[in-house]
């Protein structure tokens, strides 16, 4: 015959604080990754419409800031709700503003039409082609690149 023991009252408080950091861990994960699609040709030739992107956030406060050249998603000043794919151009620490670009500027709308953007406008940093599957692998993805550092 088998004995059953129960757990004592530090196992079970064990059990509870790893099923509570699991919980914490996955839905801060949720708000930490994001899939975005490209639309229109702004980014050309480093991305086309119809690729598609895994964006990577921090689930708290402002995102730190980006290095210049780095792929961002980056909310629009003009529509909030919407979502731009943009190359960062410029960084202003002492403003808290990031001037970001297409790497097509006669086709791109950007920090040249609606100035340098707060930097918690900037939703994540773009690390994943994952669409389509011939193009896909991970960024930086090069074009022509304004680096200015002010």
């Amino acid at each position: 015959m088998q004995r059953v023991v129960a757990p004592s009252g530090r196992a079970l408080f064990r059990s509870a604080l790893a099923v509570a950091f699991t919980a914490v861990l996955a839905l801060g994960l949720r708000r930490t990754v994001r899939r975005v699609e490209v639309v229109g040709s702004s980014m050309e030739p480093s991305l086309s419409a119809g690729d598609r992107l895994v964006v990577v956030s921090l689930p708290w406060g402002p995102q730190p800031w980006p290095e210049p050249g780095t792929v961002v998603a980056v909310r629009d000043p003009r529509h909030p709700e919407r979502i731009l794919i943009k190359r960062v151009a410029a960084l202003h620490h002492h403003q808290g503003t990031v001037e970001v670009s297409g790497d097509h500027p006669a086709a791109s709308t950007d920090s040249r039409t609606f100035g340098p953007v707060p930097r918690s406008s900037v939703v994540g940093r773009a690390v994943y082609r994952y669409a389509p599957t011939g193009r896909s692998g991970l960024g930086p993805w090069w074009g022509s690149t304004i680096v200015v550092d002010a």
